[in-house]
């Protein structure tokens, strides 16, 4: 999405996690576009995905999950919204962080993967609060965790993977604001501080809460390091699962 900057000659840019995701360089060598082409002005929001299990699967928590599938090898598969989505990659950062054999089963969309687990073809699924949501409070799905940094606004109940007791397993979806670069110090300044005013309007926050987002509005400069950081973690990840374009 992009909006034209008036009187300044600038586009304004919001782009999804998937923009500069490592799949982006890891498996589709033909996108041209780097991130040296922007400038970040910043994370706008966040939506983490959550672990979620079949009810029919005698665990409570995380480490129930991991012991009960290192006593079954090869037995279980997660699903997730697709090859390369947040959901798949912190699937995957769980499997090969704890020596799991799990096998990955993808879908088209989160609302196919969770109805796959639903109906207990995929007993496992990591995808979008948003999706998963209405699932847990009908008992149909169990929530283990929430895999952000954070606690979910959707779910203020579920605890984080670190608050389960695995620290090193997180990851979610963002959303960044971004301008060619070498656009002016004094406009991404402007930027920031106008978006960071409207995500805190009154009603915005349970707003975002609905559609499963929780607001950050980092600082350009912390905007900056997030993506360098990010464009690391996931591409050990995606070499480490041999992860491919689709």
């Amino acid at each position: 999405m992009s909006a034209w900057v008036r009187g300044q000659g600038q586009h304004l840019t919001a782009i999804p996690y998937s923009l500069f995701r490592p799949t982006s360089s890891s498996t589709r060598p033909c996108i041209t576009r780097s991130p040296t082409d922007f400038d970040p002005v910043t994370i706008a929001v966040t939506a983490p995905p959550v672990l979620t299990v079949h009810p029919s699967l005698p665990v409570q928590t995380v480490r129930d999950l991991v012991g009960f599938i290192k006593a079954h090898p090869g037995k279980y598969n997660f699903a997730s919204p697709g090859t390369g989505t947040p959901g798949h990659l912190v699937g995957e950062l769980f499997r090969l962080s704890l020596g799991l054999d799990l096998v990955h089963i993808p879908f088209n969309s989160a609302g196919l993967a969770i109805g796959s687990t639903v109906a207990g073809h995929t007993a496992i699924a990591f995808a979008s609060v948003v999706s998963a949501a209405p699932q847990v409070k009908e008992d149909k799905l169990r929530a283990l965790a929430v895999t952000s940094k954070m606690r979910s606004q959707a779910l203020p109940d579920m605890p984080t993977m670190a608050e389960a007791g695995y620290p090193g397993i997180e990851g979610e979806a963002w959303f960044a604001v971004i301008v060619p670069a070498r656009v002016p110090k004094e406009i991404i300044a402007l930027l920031h501080r106008e978006i960071v005013k409207t995500i805190a309007l009154p009603g915005m926050k349970e707003r975002m809460a609905t559609l499963g987002f929780d607001p950050v509005g980092s600082a350009p400069e912390e905007c900056a390091a997030q993506l360098r950081t990010e464009a690391a973690k996931w591409a050990k990840v995606i070499r480490e699962a041999g992860i491919k374009a689709q």
